[in-house]
């Protein structure tokens, strides 16, 4: 056989090049052409797959597609759990602090003041919240009532005169002040000395919190305002509010004593609390 009929292997080159026309197929007028050659058309391959991918991955993960995808969660869905899972550490922590706060001060009015020291000792929450309100205290009721009103209102504690002035208060008793409000020696009061079964009065209208007696403060009854304002009436003789009770401002709702082992004599011992910080009493009444 001569050379002539052998006829070389035609191995695919790299570089070899084509072109690619667009014609009218009616006249065959050739109206583009493209010359390429094989590696550019891999180039162009590569270009053209990475694009999609890109635009595909775009429209899957940044817009409302995503969606429809299988298994991926709708963004209401989304929204809506976080919502819940925000709104049920809120209850949590709330039911824990008023949990704490009901048992404690339970106790401490039924004269069980060790085991509410206690509690307060061991129970961090608590103690935080003190720290926040940014006050000492020095019997376990001012501790225990001070969580509960800064845990009301606890971002907004510089604002313990607002609306004080606006509203109108009765005077929960008429007498001599004997001890003022003192934040020096842990005060938080004002003791107004009067005689056995005094009528006391409810400062304004609002709910019964509290309705106990206490080894420590005799008879006490604290009453909730609303607003974040709490009114404190200790060493009664008689208290006539149960709790959850509705009163009206000046109605009576105990009778003046000298209960209770912190007692010095027939007096009133008197607190006002507002967003958490207690508040001098004779700066918004008059006991004369």
């Amino acid at each position: 056989m001569s050379n002539s009929a052998k006829r070389p292997v035609n191995k695919k080159n790299p570089q070899q090049k084509y072109k690619v026309v667009v014609s009218n197929d009616e006249t065959f007028e050739e109206i583009i052409s493209l010359k390429t050659n094989n590696f550019q058309l891999f180039l162009f391959a590569l270009l053209y797959t990475i694009l999609v991918v890109i635009f595909s991955t775009t429209i899957i993960f940044f817009t409302q597609v995503r969606e429809y995808v299988p298994g991926y969660p709708s963004t209401d869905l989304l929204v809506s759990a976080a919502k819940i899972t925000v709104k049920a550490d809120s209850l949590e922590r709330e039911l824990a602090l008023n949990a704490q706060f009901f048992s404690a001060i339970e106790s401490v009015l039924k004269g069980d003041s060790n085991e509410t020291a206690k509690r307060l000792e061991q129970d961090t929450s608590i103690k935080n919240d003190l720290k926040v309100a940014g006050i000492v205290a020095t019997i376990p009721q001012d501790s225990i009532l001070r969580a509960y009103v800064d845990n009301q209102d606890r971002f907004n504690l510089t604002r313990n005169q607002l609306l004080i002035d606006s509203k109108r208060y009765y005077s929960p008793v008429k007498g001599v002040v004997t001890d003022g409000f003192d934040f020096e020696k842990n005060h938080f009061a004002v003791d107004v000395s009067v005689d056995i079964g005094t009528p006391v009065k409810a400062i304004l209208a609002g709910t019964v919190l509290f309705s106990e007696w206490s080894i420590e403060t005799g008879h006490v009854i604290l009453l909730d305002h609303g607003e974040n304002l709490i009114s404190v009436y200790k060493h009664n003789s008689k208290i006539l509010k149960s709790q959850n009770d509705t009163v009206q401002a000046g109605e009576v709702i105990a009778f003046s004593g000298e209960e209770g082992a912190l007692s010095s004599g027939p007096h009133l011992h008197f607190e006002i609390w507002k967003n958490g910080l207690p508040i001098d009493p004779e700066t918004i009444l008059s006991f004369e």
